[in-house]
């Protein structure tokens, strides 16, 4: 039985902004906070884009048998007017047994749902991407704060040269500092940690291989697994950078900034994808996802030496760019 005096949940959240990690641990928090006074409650996610207006009636209903039902929608930017309509309709009128949470990415696309649930009272959630190393260091040290550690400002932004500004990175590498220290977290701590190399992350391995780097590909492939980093994140770069790479190409050479919102990514990620777009063609970017989906298959299928799948994986993208720059 629930606290009779707890507070109960919101019964409309918006989620806003276009950092992935803000907008999921927001949406998780949300659910977490019905779940704290249901915890049978009835969850159920949806993206808006495939949600109809009707599906979204039946959900919202009164129900027979009681309980909380919590209806996430993400992607709110992508909803079609009538599901607009149907959800800015209820949020003037809400179910108090009903949790309703939608993510938006912000912008003009489907601004006006954000809008009707804003005016209607739900609670807004920002979780834009962050802007520069002041809001990055202060992440940081929220991060290690929130699990109970500290980390002061130097040893925050020396985190940063290590690792790069990718947030689910970030957020890694507090968790793992925070696992293998007693929580107190400094300058000389992260240098030896990292061992004074910066910017060491399957990340560094997939920008080189995307623009044909080969030897820097390698070298910063062989020294991450050197220094400890698992070999399941750096296939995943890989293939995120592949299959970033194709969405943003065959969206065209748009301003990041308008492409945002249909292509679902921050625009600094659209515009470094533009950058290393260059040289691809979609040949070679189907025969680089190809090898991308192997090394995948090896590493986490536990082949013998997943250090090798990585490095034919480097060759096998660098391959792909060539020879699609020669068909």
């Amino acid at each position: 039985m629930s606290d009779v005096n707890s507070t109960p949940p919101d019964a409309l959240v918006l989620v806003q902004g276009d950092e992935e990690l803000l907008a999921a641990r927001a949406i998780q928090a949300a659910v977490d906070s019905a779940r704290d006074g249901d915890p049978t409650a009835d969850v159920r996610e949806y993206e808006a884009g495939a949600l109809s207006a009707g599906e979204v009636a039946e959900m919202l209903s009164p129900s027979l048998f009681g309980g909380r039902r919590v209806l996430v929608v993400r992607s709110g930017q992508d909803a079609r007017k009538d599901l607009i309509t149907a959800l800015v309709a209820y949020a003037k009128n809400p179910d108090p047994e009903v949790s309703l949470i939608v993510s938006h990415l912000g912008g003009a696309k489907g601004k006006a749902l954000a809008d009707g649930l804003r005016a209607a009272g739900a609670t807004v959630v920002p979780a834009a991407k962050l802007k520069g190393d002041r809001e990055r260091i202060a992440f940081v040290r929220d991060e290690f704060r929130r699990h109970g550690g500290r980390c002061d400002e130097a040893a925050a932004s020396a985190l940063l040269a290590s690792v790069g500004n990718d947030l689910r990175e970030i957020a890694a590498a507090c968790s793992q500092l925070l696992a293998d220290t007693d929580g107190r977290v400094t300058e000389a701590v992260v240098a030896r940690y990292y061992k004074g190399r910066a910017e060491v992350s399957g990340f560094t391995v997939a920008d080189a291989a995307m623009i044909g780097d080969v030897p820097g590909a390698l070298e910063a492939l062989r020294w991450a697994l050197h220094v400890g980093v698992d070999p399941v994140p750096i296939a995943d770069a890989i293939a995120d950078g592949v299959r970033t790479v194709a969405r943003v190409a065959s969206a065209g050479r748009g301003n990041p900034y308008q492409l945002a919102s249909s292509l679902g990514m921050p625009a600094w990620k659209i515009q470094r994808a533009q950058e290393r777009s260059r040289g691809w063609t979609p040949e070679g970017l189907v025969d680089a996802m190809q090898a991308a989906a192997a090394c995948n298959a090896a590493v986490k299928g536990g082949g013998e030496d997943r250090g090798y799948a990585l490095e034919q994986a480097v060759f096998a993208v660098a391959a792909a760019r060539q020879a699609g720059g020669r068909r």
